[in-house]
């Protein structure tokens, strides 16, 4: 019962509900999710590596270790998710949160005209304000995914979202962000986000995603 006591403590203490600045909504940080998750993982690797006599006194230790490594993640995401938001309001690009990942989305009216891998002039200032997260958050790994519309045959498609990707990924490593945090891959026009019927559409699917994780 003591061991069961203190999980569910260590939870309650970790789970705190804070106001979304964006939205307005009461929701659980993604610090506080990474730190429960933490606890939980930490807690029940401590009590199977502890003896019986020393089980609780494992799960506990185990539980705040977690804790401790978990939420330290999610605050780190945390702060550079706030910084890429502010600093890519009103660039069109969409910042996309998924637990301790998160995902520019840079749709096509903003980045490649149709059938071209060479970056928009005026792109490069948004890159620019990338760049100088990724530089200051420096444990932050960068995978750069190229996608085209349905325009043109399969082959053409997936040798220009790579051609797409691969201009991304040797513009961060030209502006001096370590090749070895940076990684490049095309897609082609297989995971669409609209519909390939309106211009509106393939300007979306004509995308490139940077996926930022953590090295943590």
């Amino acid at each position: 019962m003591k061991i069961i006591y203190v999980t569910l403590m260590t939870l309650a203490l970790t789970a705190c509900a804070t106001n979304d600045p964006y939205t307005g909504e009461r929701k659980t940080s993604n610090t506080a999710k990474g730190a429960g998750i933490g606890a939980v993982a930490g807690a029940v690797l401590g009590g199977l590596t502890s003896s019986k006599q020393d089980r609780s006194k494992g799960l506990l230790r185990g539980a705040a270790v977690g804790a401790a490594v978990g939420g330290s993640t999610g605050y780190y995401m945390d702060r550079q998710e706030k910084v890429l938001r502010e600093k890519l309001q009103g660039s069109g690009v969409r910042v996309q949160r998924d637990g301790k990942n998160i995902k520019l989305i840079m749709p096509g009216n903003i980045t490649f005209a149709t059938g071209s891998a060479n970056i928009r002039a005026d792109f490069f200032s948004v890159l620019d304000s990338v760049v100088d997260v990724i530089k200051e958050f420096k444990d932050t790994r960068v995978h750069v995914a190229g996608h085209t519309d349905s325009v043109g045959s399969d082959a053409t498609n997936q040798r220009l979202s790579e051609e797409r990707a691969s201009a991304v990924k040797y513009f961060l490593v030209d502006q001096r962000v370590p090749a070895g945090r940076v990684s490049a891959e095309g897609f082609g026009e297989r995971y669409p986000i609209a519909s390939n019927d309106s211009d509106a559409g393939r300007q979306q699917n004509r995308r490139v995603e940077l996926e930022l994780e953590s090295l943590e």
